[in-house]
């Protein structure tokens, strides 16, 4: 294979990528269109997801494909639960009654199968949630503390910042190279990128049910 592996999983995902990022969810969102209670909604949603990767993430951290991509900096379980107990005024009980859509269901089972029986597969979704974060989410922060109101990185956008990466991008070239060298073969390579427009697909059903919920009035 000539081209690099993560050259090669970025192009072959972008389709995929691009309908997600520009999903009529995501754009009232980001657009101001959608109330505070739409974020929090989709919030919620995500912290199934990351569940789901994270305590997946521990069976794996001596796997020769999956481990070297885990690493605690990236971990947003807890910074996605002190965001969602923010918003629901700090209760202390903002998961009880919490429940997925669907969609999000059916996204967090297949991270978890992935997790628990197909290491390459795991990586395809770490690279498109973690990437992602650092890359478009940081927008989303942005849009989110202009929009509601929220302090600078602090409760409520917690999820978006990466404390503990001091320069993203350098932390981002470093992943590529993980990705790059992964020891498999070129034949898993391409099941890997399949799983990630499979993972992108997860995330914009996500974002139809949402959008869904949160239909904007004429």
């Amino acid at each position: 294979m000539d081209t690099p592996f993560s050259t090669l999983i970025r192009t072959a995902s972008h389709e995929a990528h691009t309908e997600a990022e520009t999903s009529t969810f995501m754009s009232d969102l980001l657009g101001g269109k959608l109330g505070v209670d739409a974020y929090r909604r989709y919030t919620e949603q995500l912290w199934f997801v990351y569940r789901a990767l994270e305590d997946g993430a521990e069976a794996l951290r001596d796997d020769p494909v999956a481990g070297p991509f885990i690493r605690p900096e990236l971990m947003r379980t807890a910074e996605l639960e002190r965001d969602l107990a923010h918003l629901h005024g700090g209760a202390d009980a903002w998961h009880e009654g919490l429940r997925p859509l669907p969609a999000t269901k059916a996204y967090a089972d297949r991270v978890a199968e992935c997790a628990r029986s197909w290491p390459g597969g795991f990586v395809a979704h770490h690279y498109t949630r973690y990437l992602g974060d650092l890359s478009g989410g940081q927008i989303i922060r942005d849009k989110a503390e202009k929009t509601w109101g929220f302090a600078r990185k602090g409760d409520g956008v917690r999820f978006y910042v990466f404390a503990d990466i001091a320069n993203p991008a350098a932390f981002k070239r470093g992943y590529r190279e993980l990705l790059d060298g992964v020891p498999v073969d070129d034949l898993e390579k391409m099941r890997i990128v399949d799983e990630c427009k499979r993972a992108f697909a997860l995330n914009t059903a996500v974002f139809r049910a949402l959008g869904e919920e949160f239909p904007l009035s004429a």
